[in-house]
This record gives structure tokens, sequence and C-alpha cells, in this order.
């Protein structure tokens, strides 16, 4: 799988408006969550949710996966098995992935481990390539673990908000079809004239022609647009899902309690979420707020010298200030010191 830096033009034709469908992949959460462990990958909005799972994390041994797992390049494809229903089982889609034929286990192994100067020469990465037979039961056996370990206790909350969104898409496709949904689907999407894009990068340009398009949202894929045109996949967009902010609230009471006592909980909350500088209608997505809700707030959070705007090309992004880290810390020094 590639192609998550590439500017992606999708052209649909009268046949793929009628073939577009939604699903969620508890193997593909389960293998973005062990991205999220690497040190290449900012943990984002899910930083307090691995710390909680550090323990469980240590105790495995996750480089099978993550060697596989370049930063810029191929990862393979047999790993994450495109979903054929809506909503499949986890021990589903595993089972797909422990049937793949092993001369494909070999190549795409191979291919992956290039990606990676060394990889290939590691004792994992020479282990992974001796033997596909050995190597397919290393690698499920890994994904088995942490989603045992790791991403099943939680999968209730992930899966209420995966479930969440595709019913607001749905919606908004029900009212207002591809040019409804489109419009806010995701903010690095742009929808027009029948014309899907997402501006990154190289430049591919790919007519659907009666291929139709699946829609899968993430929450542990947070902080990018993937679009995937390689068989076997259908053409398929994954993005982060709306509200993913919300996802560890219940995890963060503490943190917030003393901010969201002097800022209201609203402001708090996006106080917190700002790890990384982003747009107001990225915030919007996250927070499952309107964009002029959060331009609010973020004007109050401004004003306080708790966040900072700064131009990157065409948009204002946003960033907490030492200040707002602070607050949310607290740290603050007492008044009069």
């Amino acid at each position: 799988m590639e192609g998550a830096d590439m500017a992606i033009t999708l052209r649909f034709s009268p046949a793929d408006l009628m073939r577009c469908r939604f699903a969620i992949s508890p193997v593909l959460e389960t293998i973005e969550a062990i991205r999220l462990t690497t040190p290449e990958d900012a943990p984002g909005y899910h930083q307090g949710f691995l710390h909680a799972m550090r323990d469980r994390l240590d105790a495995l041994d996750l480089r099978p996966v993550t060697l596989l797992q370049p930063r810029r390049g191929y990862s393979p494809d047999f790993l994450s098995p495109p979903p054929t229903t809506a909503r499949p089982r986890f021990e589903e889609e595993l089972a797909r992935i422990e049937a793949t034929p092993l001369d494909r286990v070999a190549a795409e192994i191979a291919r992956s481990l290039r990606a990676t100067r060394g990889a290939a020469r590691t004792a994992v990465g020479r282990r992974l390539l001796a033997d596909p037979a050995d190597a397919l039961r290393l690698l499920t056996g890994v994904i088995r673990d942490v989603w045992d370990q790791v991403i099943r206790p939680v999968w209730p909350n992930v899966r209420a908000l995966l479930d969440a969104d595709v019913v607001h898409q749905s919606r908004r496709l029900a009212e207002g079809g591809l040019d409804r949904l489109f419009a806010e689907l995701h903010p690095q999407l742009r929808w027009h004239d029948g014309v899907l894009t997402r501006d990154r990068g190289d430049h591919e340009d790919r007519r659907l022609a009666g291929e139709g398009l699946l829609l899968i949202p993430s929450a542990f894929k947070f902080d990018q647009v993937l679009v995937i045109l390689d068989e076997p996949w259908q053409p398929t967009v994954i993005y982060p899902a709306r509200g993913l902010g919300t996802l560890w609230q219940s995890t963060r009471t503490q943190e917030l309690a003393a901010a969201g006592r002097l800022l209201g909980r609203s402001r708090a909350t996006l106080l917190a979420g700002l790890t990384e500088p982003v747009s107001t209608t990225v915030l919007a997505h996250r927070h499952a707020l309107a964009a002029g809700t959060v331009s609010q707030h973020l004007t109050v959070l401004r004003e306080a010298g708790l966040v900072v705007g700064e131009r990157h090309g065409h948009e204002i992004r946003y960033r907490r200030t030492a200040l707002g880290t602070a607050l949310l810390s607290g740290t603050l020094p007492a008044a009069g010191t």
C-alpha cells in the first residue's frame, strides 16, 4: 500500500456515483495503532491512550510489523485486505490475511523492506525474508496480540466513533448526494464537477470507470487522508473520522478539569487538542463542531495568549503557546510570584 503522499485526482462517471460505499476495518485500525508506536509518527490525540497502554505495548515485540511500515514507501497490501462487507469482524479479516499465498507474502515483504535502508539486514528483516510461512505466522501473531491486549478493550468506543461518522456521512449523502458528502468529508479533500482531489506531492489522475469508491473512516489514521488505487482494492479513500478529538475525553478528565473551569470545556478541549499546528477546518472536523464555533473559541484563546495563528500557504494554522501548555499542565506560576 502506498500513495499517501501523492496528489490524487479521481474522476467519477455516472456509474461511479452509484457505487460509493462505507466500511470500517478492525485490522486496519490495529495496524495504524501499531504505526503510532514508532518514533517517526506523532501520536497526536492518541498520546494519552498510548501512555495508558504503555506496559502492554512494551511487553510485545512490534518490530515485525513496524519494520514493514516505512514513513514513506510501500507497506504490504496483504496485511490490510480491503473490507468486503461494511462491518467485518476482526477474526474474518485476520483469516483473510492468514490465507495469503506465500509467494505474495514473500514478494511484498521484500518490496517493503527495500523502502528502508538496512531493514533487510536486521535480525527481524532476515527472519521475515527467510521463510514466508514463518513470516506470516509472526506478523499475524503480532496483529492478534495487539488487537487482544490493546485495541479490543477500547473497541466499543472506537467502533462507536466510526459508526457515528458513517451515520453522519451517509445522512449527508442521502440529503445532497456526493456534492454534499464531499463538501465536508475532510479538509484535505476537494470536490468539484465530478472530480475528487487530494492535493499532496506528485500527480496521479484516475478515471474510475464504474469502479466506484470505498470510504473508510479511521480513528488511528488521524493525520492524513490515504488514497489507495492498487489492486485488489476497489479505489479507496481512508480518512480521519469526524469527532476523533472527543474519543479519549473520558481519560483526560483530570487534565482538562482545571482548564475547563477557567476556559469552559469546549475551549479547554480544543486547546488540549492542539498537539501540532492545524487549521480551523481541521479542528472543526476533529471535534465535530461548526467551523464558525471553532473560530470563535480560537479568537478567545488567541486573545488570552494561549494560542497563536501562523500562515501556511493559503490557510492559518493555530498552535498552542507555552502559556497554553502551562495552563493545561498546571504549571502556571501562582499570582504574585
